[in-house]
């Protein structure tokens, strides 16, 4: 008999946190599940010493080419109706499985749920990391998850679940020269796939300075700002009229130049630094925020992401009509 919900997590090296994150996933409320490790090559001996006397818990081999293929090999073997993703160095709160699999059955056109985390240890937590939690937990009915996905992923990788139905049209997780979990999420976004998460807090996401986010380029500044240019020209600006950006700094004019080479042609900087209002970026005019009054009909794009700032753009933006997701985004 099928289980209810495959559980995957890649695992190269594990150490000393797989354990914490096997038991639980094992101890969900929600005991109908799989739990299938996929050692990815591993040279330490975390998942040999685990020695876990549960038949829900199945290791397989996997082809030592990264983390995306080997979720791909255990969705390979996953036998439930769901399928969710688990990292080697977080923890599960006792009920995400039940919670997140709840959320699916009352929300039925969502097809990807993610969830609420904590990020721990405290000490790890500083204002930037706290910022971050606010915003990502913020980020929870599909409107505001659409609304905000050009920012950065809305949707924390490890507390993914997924209806198979949509993970299988996926095609899994591919190896982009970005994040591969952004990457999945843009793809779904492009095929209109919803995404939410309940309001409750599913995971502790460990910070350390072992994280591929911390050790991997593809984490940069500059691939998620890639990433996000690629699918912008592919997705929502492909029948855009005029695209202006905000910000004449060096954050737009790197998403110029990424724009550009996707194909899709800037008209011009908005800017409120007034030694750079009347000027020239890239070529371009150099505009002051005011003449957004009269770009109706542009796609705005935000490309400023210090602190504070988007909340005093979108009011500056509601104030004068402009609808967000609609007539400009934040991509930054």
């Amino acid at each position: 008999m099928s289980p209810r919900v495959s559980v995957i997590m890649p695992v190269h090296n594990g150490g000393a946190y797989l354990r914490e994150a096997v038991d639980s996933i094992l101890g969900q409320s929600l005991a109908d599940l799989e739990l299938l490790i996929v050692d990815d090559h591993s040279d330490d001996e975390a998942i040999s010493g685990l020695d876990i006397q549960d038949s829900r818990l199945r290791v397989l081999t996997g082809s030592g080419r990264g983390v995306s293929h080997a979720f791909n090999t255990g969705l390979g073997q996953a036998r439930g109706a769901f399928v969710a993703r688990m990292d080697a160095d977080d923890i599960a709160m006792p009920r995400r499985l039940e919670t997140q699999l709840g959320y699916l059955e009352h929300h039925p056109d969502v097809d990807i749920c993610g969830g609420c985390v904590e990020i721990f240890p405290a000490q790890r937590v500083g204002g930037g990391n706290r910022r971050y939690q606010e915003w990502l937990n913020a980020c929870r009915d599909p409107a505001t998850i659409r609304r905000e996905l050009f920012v950065e992923s809305p949707i924390p990788n490890p507390t993914t679940v997924f209806r198979r139905r949509a993970i299988e049209r996926l095609e899994g997780y591919s190896d982009p020269p970005w994040p591969e979990d952004y990457d999945l999420f843009l793809r779904a976004d492009a095929m209109g796939m919803l995404m939410g998460k309940p309001a409750d807090t599913v995971l502790r996401w460990r910070e350390h300075d072992g994280r591929l986010t911390r050790t991997d380029s593809r984490y940069s500044i500059a691939s998620f700002q890639q990433a996000k240019a690629h699918y912008l020209a592919r997705g929502r600006l492909a029948e855009a009229g005029e695209v202006v950006l905000w910000g004449a700094g060096p954050g737009g004019r790197l998403f110029h130049d990424l724009l550009q080479g996707e194909g899709i042609k800037v008209a011009g900087f908005l800017e409120v630094h007034p030694r750079r209002i009347g000027g020239e970026k890239r070529g371009l005019p150099v505009w002051p925020i005011e003449q957004v009054r009269d770009l109706h009909g542009s796609m705005v794009l935000v490309a400023v992401g210090a602190a504070g700032a988007r909340e005093k753009i979108r009011r500056f933006m509601q104030e004068n009509h402009w609808v967000e997701g609609e007539a400009y985004l934040f991509v930054a």
